[in-house]
């Protein structure tokens, strides 16, 4: 990461300010956009924690890191997910913010929350998350989320 400081990042600072606003119990959380453009500056890595068969089959943003939430069919969840996030953070402490992913942003800011109980100060959601939020088909991908705005990703 550059010599800019995470506390001097104006989207992590904008992120920080709505999250106090809003009295959320984590840092804050960035669009998909925002977050890919931090990840290309070099103020922040991506981690997908949605579990290793999402990854598989829907697709995921080359160069994320992994560590599931949850795992299985039945999505237990990950007891060791906040130990494993801080060792995650401590092993690439110099390369900015941890940006966590999920499918729509609503399992990811709970793994956000988590980090903040355990300690971890910048790590932030990203909102609408890696498919969007469902429309009125029920249905992702059509208005909001990673793959909807064409930011990189790929499909095994």
């Amino acid at each position: 990461m550059s010599t800019t400081t995470l506390t001097e990042i104006p989207e992590l600072q904008a992120a920080r300010e709505s999250a106090q606003a809003q009295q959320l119990p984590h840092a804050g959380s960035v669009e998909p956009t925002v977050a890919w453009q931090l990840v290309q500056r070099g103020h922040a890595l991506l981690v997908d924690v949605r579990s290793a068969e999402e990854r598989k089959f829907v697709g995921h943003v080359p160069g994320s890191l992994h560590l599931p939430w949850a795992t299985g069919t039945s999505l237990t969840r990950n007891p060791r997910f906040a130990r494993e996030l801080a060792a995650l953070a401590a092993k690439h402490a110099d390369q900015g913010a941890l940006l966590l992913l999920c499918r729509s942003g609503k399992r990811s800011a709970l793994a956000a929350e988590v980090a903040a109980q355990a300690g971890l100060t910048h790590v932030f959601n990203v909102s609408e998350g890696f498919e969007g939020d469902l429309d009125d088909a029920q249905q992702r991908g059509h208005f909001n989320g990673w793959r909807y705005y064409g930011l990189p990703w790929t499909q095994d």
